[in-house]
């Protein structure tokens, strides 16, 4: 009998022209790790949402989704939250209470656990997780990363059998990610529970995962071990775009080796690559500087100093940042850092307490909001659901196309760049998290500011899409837009990013090219820089091992 056997489960959400599932079957062993994948919107949470049925969507459904042999639906609702644990993408929108202990206590509180064993339940959760020193801390003082990994702890301590989680590492910087991902692992090794996660970010969960399972509109197109998702590359080479660096290089250099001896980790990576170099140690070129006239600062920031309350700590500690025309500037940096509150200063919407905010030479503030926000400065938050108003996204695109008189020619071009049309007509509320940040960048391109300052842009969006998107980024600096981009996607901003500025302590500790920032760090890199490590120099991307090798051949 298997753990979740799921049958021709199909399901469409109310007046939706589409399944958002079609005829899933799915079987999934007790203790299993499994990793699903696909693109934004192809029902990977809807599907995740069937297997807990208080958070099971409202809709037409048909099939069945059976839980240790029985009908999930059929489980009583003390008996679904003890076994069955949901861990969102958005921290804020499951935390309930003020405290980190009260947080892990309110599960088993609500269970009727026995004060004992309550204390007792806490007192090893606190220590498996290492959060032992939070316990008295407000809950709204923790980091997105620890709020992560308070919501996966309080989850825990209710010692589930099944673990769900939707894209949970979506808002953590890359070290906070790979521990997030060790402790998951850690939880299906040591507790034995089965773990289901949805996640854009494969690099540290293919290693780990037992079973891969690929989603493409609403429907499976493959389950098997993740080195046999090698096999995807033959049917679509598009799919190296959701692999991890090691196979990328190794589907495209591998020569007569067949796929399924293809390199899951960074180790397995490297030691490929030395063979495959024969022990040779190469190095791709460093480009020659290039002499640009010097361009005058669209934004400058200047000795900025900034704290959100008068008592509080410093946040911005005499921060300078310079933001230049046709140039995307890549902001990096730990949970907790300061990027954020950066973006939201340099963009006029925080006042430093210290220091300047030049816009075109002139204090922000001086210039009229009307003005500032629209056709000059564009700003995407972090919680993108925040800008939303409106019953539909067609609705909200078309209250931007009426403020800033455009015409309905540009909407349509705006709504094929970001492939919003099947989702038009959706709510906001009712769309994948990677859909209504993709809406949300909409309503900011209609009017063309001359300045984006994008927080987390890429959170929820597929590989397929980034690779259109980072086009259009590109797109847009050629014509001269200034673009910021506050991001924890190391991959995609040594990909696209013409500078990176890398924040801690307060401010800019490093900034430069990708290839210099990025190239010799140990985790605020990329897969493929590690993998290059020993073998050859300056490499950033996958494509530059495989250009030099096919180069060499």
């Amino acid at each position: 009998m298997a753990f979740i056997d799921i049958k021709d489960l199909s399901f469409t959400y109310p007046e939706a022209k589409s399944p958002a599932l079609s005829h899933v079957d799915l079987s999934i062993g007790e203790g299993e790790f499994v990793l699903v994948a696909g693109p934004s919107g192809c029902g990977k949470s809807t599907l995740l949402k069937h297997l807990k049925p208080s958070l099971a969507p409202f809709g037409t459904v048909s099939g069945s989704v059976k839980f240790m042999g029985r009908p999930v639906d059929e489980l009583d609702l003390r008996r679904e939250s003890r076994e069955i644990g949901f861990v969102m993408q958005d921290p804020e929108m499951q935390i309930v209470t003020d405290k980190v202990w009260h947080e892990l206590a309110f599960g088993l509180e609500s269970l009727g656990t026995g004060v004992t064993e309550m204390r007792v339940r806490i007192a090893e959760t606190a220590n498996f997780f290492g959060i032992g020193k939070w316990m008295e801390s407000d809950c709204a003082s923790l980091s997105g990363g620890q709020k992560q990994l308070l919501l996966l702890a309080a989850v825990t301590a209710m010692q589930p059998r099944l673990l769900l989680l939707d894209e949970p590492t979506s808002q953590l910087d890359p070290v906070a990610a790979s521990e997030f991902f060790d402790t998951l692992r850690r939880i299906n090794q040591e507790l034995g529970t089965t773990v289901i996660v949805t996640e854009h970010r494969t690099e540290g969960l293919f290693p780990i995962a037992d079973r891969v399972v690929f989603m493409r509109e609403g429907g499976v197109v493959f389950s098997g071990t993740p080195r046999e998702a090698a096999s995807l590359i033959e049917k679509d080479p598009s799919f190296t775009a959701v692999l991890p660096a090691a196979m990328t290089v190794f589907a495209k250099t591998r020569g007569q080796e067949p796929l399924s001896s293809s390199p899951l980790t960074v180790r397995e990576g490297m030691q490929y690559l030395k063979a495959r170099l024969g022990g040779e140690r190469l190095s791709i070129p460093s480009p020659a500087p290039q002499k640009h006239e010097k361009k005058q600062p669209v934004i400058a920031m200047r000795g900025a100093w900034f704290r959100y309350s008068k008592n509080g700590a410093d946040i911005l500690k005499g921060t300078d940042l310079d933001v230049l025309p046709g140039e995307l500037l890549a902001v990096i940096g730990g949970n907790g850092e300061g990027k954020t509150t950066a973006l939201m200063a340099a963009s006029g919407m925080y006042k430093p307490y210290r220091g300047k905010v030049l816009l075109n030479g002139k204090p922000i503030s001086s210039v009229p909001e009307g003005e500032r926000y629209g056709k000059t400065i564009g700003v995407l938050l972090q919680n993108p659901l925040l800008g939303f108003t409106r019953d539909s996204i067609r609705e909200e695109l078309e209250a931007v196309r009426k403020r800033f008189r455009l015409s309905e020619e540009r909407v349509a071009e705006v709504v094929e760049l970001m492939e919003l049309s099947p989702i038009l007509d959706s709510n906001p509320y009712d769309v994948s998290g990677g859909e209504v940040q993709r809406a949300a960048i909409a309503k900011l391109l209609l009017p063309s500011p001359s300045v984006l300052f994008l927080d987390e842009a890429t959170k929820g969006m597929d590989a397929f899409f980034k690779l259109r998107f980072g086009a259009l980024l590109r797109k847009l600096t050629a014509l001269g837009t200034a673009i910021v981009l506050v991001s924890h996607d190391i991959e995609f901003c040594a990909e696209y990013a013409d500078r990176v500025a890398m924040f801690a302590l307060g401010g800019v500790i490093a900034e430069g090219s990708p290839r210099t920032v990025l190239g010799g760090n140990s985790f605020y890199t990329t897969a493929a820089a590690r993998i290059a490590r020993g073998s050859i120099e300056n490499v950033l991307t996958a494509e530059d091992i495989v250009s030099l090798i096919e180069k060499k051949a």
